[in-house]
């Protein structure tokens, strides 16, 4: 089973003409929902609200074939991001979060052993919002050297801060596979293009870096692999959750290969085949309305 770390949480998506929608999201909960749509077994480990908006995420997860064995329940409102596109469908946020449920994830709330997990992902807010952040920090750090650990900084630039930055330093250094956009990238090494900043997190020691380009498809390293794939052509109505939609789908096509483990090693068309499997994965999402990641029978076969 892969366990999915992180918020859940509710999108108010803010149109260009003034409208808005609410709709469920999170970078975490998002992956989930994806892998289980995917086919893969998977659990989501964070903390939902007892209100309305809780109940929403926590039965969309399950309907979606996610176990809740590891969620959590409080009664603290639902975290909200406000998200605003733009006239190419991008999405830039702000979020309401004092006192609200996302951060609460504290470390009497995770298990002391987590059997029969083969992978951890982590990201988003759950990198940087306390004291959910240190709790899963510690918690990757722990469980390392058995499983795959995979972290997507989907880096949220108004909210981060250089404590922000040691966290990913020390969660670097434990990873097995890292997603990235080039954006992340930027901000990560400011200096380098999306390639030399691959190169840096293969000197930590990361096994797979996984990169997305937008509309210019995505960007793969592993050991001497160098690759890059183009993404299939589509009417972009929006990009919330493409980016979850991509990593869950690389993680999807390890784990039906039987590749997830934190031992990593993959071909050079093994390589290509996954990124391929991605970028058509992340291709659904952005061209539907909010995160809606694809079925797996939507795909082509893995």
């Amino acid at each position: 089973m892969i366990v999915v770390c992180g918020e859940a949480l509710i999108d108010v998506v803010r149109n260009g003409d003034g409208t808005q929608r609410a709709t469920p999201g999170g970078g975490p909960f998002n992956t989930a929902r994806a892998l289980g749509r995917l086919g893969v077994p998977c659990a989501f480990l964070g903390h939902l609200s007892t209100d309305g908006f809780g109940r929403e995420l926590a039965g969309l997860l399950a309907a979606d074939g996610v176990s809740l064995e590891l969620t959590s329940n409080g009664p603290e409102p639902t975290t909200i991001a406000l998200a605003d596109l733009d006239a190419a469908g991008l999405a830039e946020y702000t979020f309401e979060i004092e006192g609200t449920s996302a951060p609460n994830l504290t470390p009497e709330m995770i298990p002391a052993h987590l059997d029969d997990v083969s992978a951890l992902h982590l990201g988003t807010l759950g990198l940087v919002l306390e004291p959910m952040a240190s709790t899963l920090t510690e918690l990757a750090i722990r469980e390392h050297e058995g499983r795959l650990i995979m972290i997507d900084p989907n880096i949220r630039r108004g909210l981060v801060d250089d404590s922000y930055r040691e966290r990913l330093d020390s969660l670097l250094a434990v990873s097995t596979v890292v997603k990235a956009s080039d954006s992340d990238l930027r901000w990560l090494y400011p200096d380098c293009d999306h390639v030399a900043a691959a190169e840096a997190l293969l000197d930590k020691g990361v096994a797979l870096v996984v990169v997305t380009l937008g509309a210019a498809g995505a960007f793969g390293a592993h050991r001497e692999l160098r690759l890059s794939v183009s993404a299939p052509p589509v009417e972009v109505v929006d990009t919330i959750g493409a980016g979850d939609s991509f990593g869950a789908a690389v993680l999807a096509w390890l784990h039906d290969h039987g590749m997830v483990g934190p031992s990593l090693y993959m071909s050079e068309e093994q390589l290509r085949l996954a990124l391929d499997y991605a970028c058509l994965a992340a291709s659904f999402t952005v061209s539907r309305a909010g995160a809606d990641p694809p079925w797996k029978r939507e795909l082509a076969p893995a």
